[in-house]
């Protein structure tokens, strides 16, 4: 038997795992933005002449995460109940005697924890957004190509009234744009976390910053991420809004994998997966392996999310445990998210629709998917009592007589001066489907 790797490889996570956004949050790259963090905020005291330009210049280097033992830090955590405590302490070290004493200096473990949270953050999003481009391309192609291919509107599980396959493709786009448009404001507004101790700075002021904000303004500089307007440590403004965006990405895409996994189904089958996967017992199945990961993405997300919207209400100006709830599942949305967001484009980009199955499911009901229009274009003709009773009654005899709307109509002596080949039709009954997805698709 082989040991157990320290490493977390997704082995019971086939949704995200092996995607970019696995390496962007695993713990190699959490541990690589904490030192990234550690190491500007000496280059960012450097610059305003606190420190050295050697002693930035010594931290820059030490900061490599694969001069660290992950597991190491993560066994020490548990005495501090964060990883930053332990891995000041051998960056110190890595940096030398010299220059050991300006890393850390001035700074409390959250601001370089929610620092690198950030930029892991930024990092990981920043994976994601070509893989939304894919995702509207790949619907644009379909809402464009099946612009008037009718199908069954179904609502409450039943068919209703027709609508088309354009349309439903350029509202699952719709959704993929919204969460790329909200992705997009969430990643540009991630800031650095800089306050101290009690988020006063005034430990920065002892080692000389006469303006410590100036100090902040340089540190995000330095990562990339936006200044506060103030340290957040129990203003978790920039957490809820990730756990926003992430679970509303998550079920837009899981929209788009719920549709599939209905109209997938077998006896269905107006849409298939590209590359579906096997099953272990039986060689005929081609699953919809990609749909299936993004919904079981779409059902954790939400209570996820609500970890992190229930981490707002801290406590002081630090709390004891509610910033530590957060770091598990913000880490997980990212990760579901990320693997939902490649899944998806796989997905979209092979999906496969049946429009023979599209045109013969119109007819399962005989003819009653425009019953609605027929109440109305009948009502005209024969007063609308008569002709809600009729349609009423023949509605009962289709399914009894095996014969479809329409033949029953023909039947009617007051119709026979109505163009009834018109009026059930039900490819000419999509109402604005056509113009809407047209309209749809002019959004970039």
């Amino acid at each position: 038997m082989t040991s157990a790797s320290p490493q977390d490889t997704g082995l019971l996570a086939p949704g995200w795992a092996g995607s970019p956004a696995a390496s962007a949050t695993g713990d190699g790259a959490w541990l690589q933005a904490l030192l990234d963090t550690e190491a500007a905020l000496t280059r960012a005291q450097a610059g305003l002449g606190l420190a050295p330009a050697a002693a930035a210049a010594a931290v820059t280097e030490a900061a490599d995460a694969s001069r660290f033992d992950v597991r190491s830090l993560a066994e020490r955590a548990r005495a501090g109940g964060n990883p930053v405590i332990p891995l000041v302490a051998d960056l110190t070290k890595a940096v030398g005697e010299e220059y050991g004493p300006y890393v850390h200096r001035g700074a409390t473990s959250q601001d370089i924890q929610d620092t690198a949270t950030m930029l892991v953050a930024a990092r990981t999003l920043d994976l994601l957004l070509p893989e939304f481009d894919r995702v509207q391309r790949a619907l644009a192609r379909l809402a464009a190509e099946h612009r008037d291919t009718a199908m069954p509107g179904r609502t409450l599980t039943q068919h209703a009234v027709p609508t088309t396959f354009g349309l439903k493709a350029a509202g699952w786009r719709s959704l993929v744009l919204d969460a790329r448009d909200r992705i997009a404001v969430v990643r540009s507004s991630l800031p650095a976390q800089l306050g101290g101790a009690a988020g006063t700075l005034a430990a920065f002021q002892v080692y000389g910053a006469q303006d410590p904000r100036a100090l902040t303004a340089v540190f995000a500089t330095e990562l990339e991420l936006q200044e506060p307007l103030l340290p957040w440590h129990t203003l978790r403004t920039p957490i809820a809004d990730l756990a926003g965006c992430l679970a509303f990405t998550a079920g837009a895409l899981g929209k788009i994998a719920a549709d599939v996994l209905v109209l997938g189904r077998t006896e269905i089958a107006e849409v298939q997966e590209g590359s579906g996967g096997g099953s272990s017992a039986m060689p005929h199945k081609a699953n919809p392996v990609r749909s299936t990961l993004i919904a079981a993405a779409a059902r954790r997300a939400p209570q996820l999310a609500a970890t992190l919207y229930g981490s707002m209400a801290a406590e002081d100006e630090r709390p004891a445990g509610a910033w530590h709830a957060e770091w598990e599942p913000l880490r997980d949305l990212l990760r579901l998210v990320g693997g939902a967001a490649r899944d998806a484009a796989e997905l979209t980009e092979g999906l496969r629709v049946n429009a023979d199955a599209l045109r013969e499911h119109l007819g399962l009901t005989h003819g009653l998917i425009v019953s609605e229009r027929l109440s109305a274009e009948l009502a005209a003709v024969l007063g609308r009592a008569r002709a809600k009773q009729l349609l009423t009654d023949l509605a009962k005899r289709t399914y009894a007589e095996g014969l479809s709307l329409g033949e029953l109509l023909a039947r009617e002596p007051d119709l026979k001066d109505v163009d009834l080949d018109e009026l059930t039709d039900p490819a000419r009954y999509t109402g604005s489907a056509g113009a809407l997805t047209d309209r749809a698709l002019e959004r970039r």
